[in-house]
């Protein structure tokens, strides 16, 4: 089935893709809204270029200023640059931006006007309104200090931003044919160590997850998230290919 990429994408009932389909580009950012009324949580909103096409997007499902709280799982601009311009957007004082401390650290250079709510001073969680909780997972140089991801307890999705990123020139936002190797450059650029990758896989291997859907690349679901993290599980990144290099 083609899809249209044009307009939001259901993941599921509640989770919604706002990211922008760049036809040239090889890396493709997932900015996602979950919906659950009365609150809205806008995850990794982007960058400044993607932000008309984002933004459009979420008008298309929402009033931006019903956004309770965005969660920045890490710093970088493809990933939150735009904070300040959907800040000014939803432009109500209730919003709360949510992340680790390290990274909050940086991100307030962004100029931001809204209360922060740093997930390692509330036990790693946020409950909704609704009762709904959302899990956080402090993953430290998968590839910032400051990095988290986020699972929704209630759709078992787990939101793992640069974490089994892809660069692809035939990306589709549902994983597909080989969706392993194209996962390679990016954690071999990116990620530190095999050996603090291979850590965060094996508790993801323990957790229960129906879907995986990272800031860039495509979603996973199903069978190919385990095959995901054994695949990684098992990926020389970083320093090892500099150790390979230079033995």
């Amino acid at each position: 089935m083609k899809i249209d990429f044009n307009g939001p994408i259901a993941a599921t009932r509640e989770i919604y893709w706002v990211g922008y389909f760049d036809k040239k580009s090889n890396l493709h950012c997932n900015p996602y809204l979950i919906i659950d009324e009365p609150d809205i949580i806008f995850i990794d909103p982007g960058s400044i270029p993607h932000f008309p096409i984002v933004m459009r997007k979420v008008l298309e499902l929402v009033n931006p200023e019903d956004i309770t709280y965005i969660v920045a799982q890490h710093q970088d601009p493809d990933v939150c640059g735009n904070l300040a311009v959907v800040e000014d957007i939803i432009g109500h004082n209730e919003l709360q931006i949510v992340a680790h401390s390290y990274c909050i650290r940086l991100i307030r250079h962004l100029g931001l006007r809204s209360k922060f709510y740093p997930v390692d001073k509330h036990d790693y969680f946020l409950a909704l309104k609704s009762g709904r909780r959302l899990e956080f997972m402090f993953t430290p140089y998968l590839h910032s200090p400051g990095a988290i991801v986020t699972y929704d307890t209630k759709t078992k999705s787990l939101f793992t931003s640069d974490i089994f990123a892809a660069i692809s020139a035939n990306w589709s936002l549902f994983a597909e044919g080989d969706f392993l190797s194209v996962m390679d450059p990016y954690h071999q650029i990116y990620m530190p160590s095999n050996r603090i990758l291979k850590q965060c896989m094996e508790r993801f291997d323990k957790m229960d997850i129906e879907r995986i859907l990272p800031q860039h690349g495509s979603i996973l679901e199903g069978e190919q998230i385990k095959l995901a993290i054994e695949h990684l599980k098992a990926l020389p990144c970083g320093i090892d290919l500099f150790e390979e290099a230079f033995a």
